[in-house]
């Protein structure tokens, strides 16, 4: 994992302190003691956008990720079953994925934990996730660090190199309409 630049990531927990949805969603997800885990993607993602774009309403969320790795247990099911334990905690779009299975949705070797899965993912921007720890500071898991999303960048991720899902999701996110600022690295 890349070493976190310390003013980006200050920069970062400032905002996510500044919100408090996101830390009230974060106090919930900590609760659920999943091993390994984080909230991520949109999550932290549309958060970076949205402050360089310089929205005071932030963009609403279509759903909050909280991703964690469990190879004891690794039926869907249960997923949903701590999708429905998180909606009466605090009601949310609550999407949760054990890691330990989707490297078969994806077609790629068994992921070793939440950041090896996350390095798989689309865009490098996407694959930044965020947690409490146990004393209930903030931590990242970025794989490929912080810097490209606090720039305001979207770009392909080389471990996955599939251009027409990277245009494919951003036609569909209407990420360009939605924050016209961004700069895409698309591939050549």
């Amino acid at each position: 994992m890349k070493k976190l630049d310390p003013v980006l990531s200050q920069t970062l927990i400032a905002w996510l302190r500044a919100d408090r949805y996101r830390m009230a969603l974060l106090q919930t997800a900590a609760q659920t003691k999943r091993p390994d885990w984080c909230l991520a993607a949109g999550f932290v993602r549309n958060l970076v956008w949205d402050r360089l774009h310089g929205y005071q309403t932030p963009t609403p969320l279509t759903d909050v990720d909280l991703i964690y790795f469990d190879r004891r247990e690794t039926r869907e099911p249960v997923d949903r079953a701590l999708e429905a334990r998180l909606n009466a905690m605090q009601a949310a779009p609550w999407s949760v994925k054990n890691q330990a299975r989707m490297h078969q949705r994806n077609g790629d070797a068994p992921y070793q934990s939440t950041a090896d899965a996350m390095s798989y993912w689309v865009e490098v921007e996407t694959a930044v996730g965020v947690r409490l720890n146990d004393s209930g500071e903030i931590e990242f898991l970025a794989p490929f660090g912080l810097k490209s999303l606090m720039d305001g960048c979207l770009s392909l991720n080389q471990k996955r190199p599939k251009p027409e899902a990277f245009a494919q999701r951003q036609t569909a996110k209407s990420w360009l309409n939605q924050w016209p600022l961004l700069k895409v690295h698309a591939p050549s």
